[in-house]
């Protein structure tokens, strides 16, 4: 099956967090971008190179950085002399996979630039629309603690990301497994590529064709509802946070082998989903009440269909 062969691939690399490659892995197969968000030396950028590593299909690295302009992300239309006429050099978004280092350094000039690509999947140059290759996805990395010349993701950006993942530290015997593996070389370098493209492109309409029931879609309009509706959230999950809640459920429906959607894969899928969608007022905020435990205080209120 192709996400078992996923999996076992990038756990060769990854080792330990299965529950984080298992969710990147239905981020790939509904077509939605990863923020990667978690303290520096944990995995994420390994991550984000497994994943693309492992799936033959290109893929491009964007460093972001204070100076970094829209033009150098989406591409800049050049004079040519020969022709008289303006042509269109392609940006790093035009590729499969693209690998964004620690989005939040790039000012939010330059992060805006994503905004188009990432929900209409092309890219707008001098009233000229460019469709972006088929399989595109952006996987981006953050460090929440060094906030030194950062700038927060605005909430329109964060709603444009499907998931995000937090790796976390190892356990012991994971971080000697961990040494073992990187004795004498990394093994992201000899990692193989095991899914094709139109594999991949193939999985995806196959996702579509999980049955999601009027019961079970409706358990999933109420958990948005509920969060726009809490006393103590400024921002509930959008509409598009809804539409990613139900097609990350059947994502994960068909990793799991599984033909329909249960009220228990929706749970699962909730807090990677919509967590990053949700903001806490200030006044809870400060009474240390997180976004994560507010969601959780909506799942067990809101009843699933039996």
């Amino acid at each position: 099956m192709l996400a078992t062969s996923l999996i076992d691939n990038i756990e060769k690399v990854v080792i330990g967090k299965r529950t984080v490659v298992e969710l990147a892995i239905v981020a790939l197969l509904c077509r939605g971008h990863i923020l990667l968000e978690d303290v520096p030396g944990t995995g994420k950028t390994t991550l984000a190179r497994a994943l693309a590593r492992s799936v033959a299909a290109d893929m491009k690295r964007l460093q972001c950085t204070p100076d970094l302009l829209p033009s150098d992300i989406t591409g800049v239309a050049i004079y040519n002399q020969k022709s008289s006429e303006f042509e269109f050099r392609p940006g790093p978004v035009f590729t499969n996979l693209l690998r964004a280092d620690e989005i939040n350094r790039a000012t939010p000039r330059a992060q805006s630039a994503l905004l188009e690509c990432m929900e209409e999947f092309h890219v707008t140059s001098d009233g000229v629309t460019h469709e972006l290759p088929k399989l595109f996805m952006v996987l981006a990395t953050q460090n929440p603690i060094d906030m030194a010349g950062t700038h927060p993701l605005p909430e329109a950006q964060l709603d444009r990301f499907f998931v995000r993942l937090s790796i976390g530290y190892p356990s012991l015997s994971e971080e000697l497994s961990i040494l073992s593996a990187q004795a004498r070389e990394h093994p992201i370098d000899r990692l193989p590529a095991v899914i094709s493209e139109p594999a991949v492109l193939a999985a995806r309409e196959q996702v579509k064709e999980i049955h999601l029931s009027r019961e079970v879609a409706d358990y999933i309009v109420r958990i948005s509802d509920a969060t726009r509706r809490h006393p103590d959230l400024r921002l509930g999950a959008s509409p598009r946070a809804t539409l990613a809640l139900a097609r990350g459920a059947r994502g994960l429906a068909y990793l799991r082998g599984r033909a329909y959607v249960t009220p228990d894969l929706v749970k699962t899928m909730a807090a990677p989903i919509l967590e990053h969608r949700l903001i806490a007022k200030p006044k809870a905020a400060a009474l240390g009440r997180s976004a994560h435990a507010i969601l959780g205080e909506v799942l067990d209120q809101v009843a699933p269909p039996v």
